[in-house]
């Protein structure tokens, strides 16, 4: 089974994208205004949420909310602090401006240049449940690894990332739903936007491109996972253009995502059964 993975396997996958429609259907100079406005947008984006994500920048909104209706400075994040929120709401900021940046921003080049329809860029299910094989035999490995990982002190101080995610069920639930909320941000970015916006004009070399700011967006984690993001990011791009749909990925993230705040917190201690009574 793990055969599929051979590099021969994979190149041939990427002709048959390639001997498919609507790969290469653009002229040269259509093509060439095309992955312009793609990458142009692609690093807009990520420049944008590289330095607006940061709850500093929303301290600075509330700071000048505070002022302009002549309370003191720090009125509202010491009042978010005191109710234990200020961390939750840092994280709440955080996966609206990545709404911002992978979905807002892409869709509106979607709709205002290209003039086409949101949903044709992987938003729908497609054939997505016939390749459902092939998420899972690359959810599998990564969950064994995920396993021995945890093992080490290492995982267990960086996930999750939301400190309080083990204060209470409340706590879990919500910090859960922020993080696989930017996922679906995240694949529609990568593997909905980039690869269906560069397919006309580069044809399966839009998985390659993709791949490279995918990687780069991992640098800030442990490398081994950062190296990891390399075939994900390959594997997840070939299926993605084979069932035309981000979903299976994003079940792959969930799948992943939740296996190691879920770990990490019982390595911790911190899911207690107190929850739940």
């Amino acid at each position: 089974m793990f055969a599929k993975f051979h590099p021969n396997n994979i190149l041939t996958a990427l002709d048959e994208i390639d001997a498919q429609a609507p790969s290469y259907s653009m002229t040269k100079p259509q093509a060439l205004r095309r992955v312009f406005s793609v990458m142009a947008c692609v690093a807009v984006c990520l420049l944008f949420m590289h330095y607006a994500k940061f709850s500093d920048n929303l301290q600075w909104l509330l700071q000048n909310l505070a002022l302009w209706q002549q309370l003191p400075v720090n009125y509202y994040v010491e009042k978010l602090a005191r109710l234990g929120l200020w961390e939750w709401c840092g994280y709440l900021w955080w996966t609206s401006i990545l709404g911002v940046g992978y979905v807002l921003l892409p869709a509106m080049l979607i709709r205002v240049v290209f003039k086409a329809r949101i949903r044709d860029f992987g938003w729908q299910v497609n054939e997505a449940p016939r390749h459902w094989r092939g998420y899972v035999l690359l959810l599998s490995p990564i969950l064994l690894f995920v396993y021995l990982v945890s093992l080490g002190k290492d995982f267990v101080n960086h996930y999750p990332f939301y400190n309080q995610a083990g204060r209470s069920l409340f706590d879990f639930l919500t910090w859960e739903i922020l993080y696989l909320t930017q996922f679906v941000c995240l694949e529609f970015f990568f593997r909905g936007f980039m690869l269906n916006a560069l397919r006309p004009a580069i044809g399966a070399n839009a998985v390659w491109v993709m791949c490279v700011p995918y990687l780069m967006i991992h640098f800030p984690k442990l490398w081994l996972e950062a190296t990891g993001a390399i075939l994900f990011g390959l594997f997840l791009g070939i299926l993605a253009l084979r069932s035309r749909s981000i979903w299976g990925g994003v079940l792959v993230h969930a799948g992943v995502a939740l296996s190691m705040d879920v770990m990490a917190l019982v390595r911790k201690g911190g899911i207690s059964t107190q929850w739940f009574f």
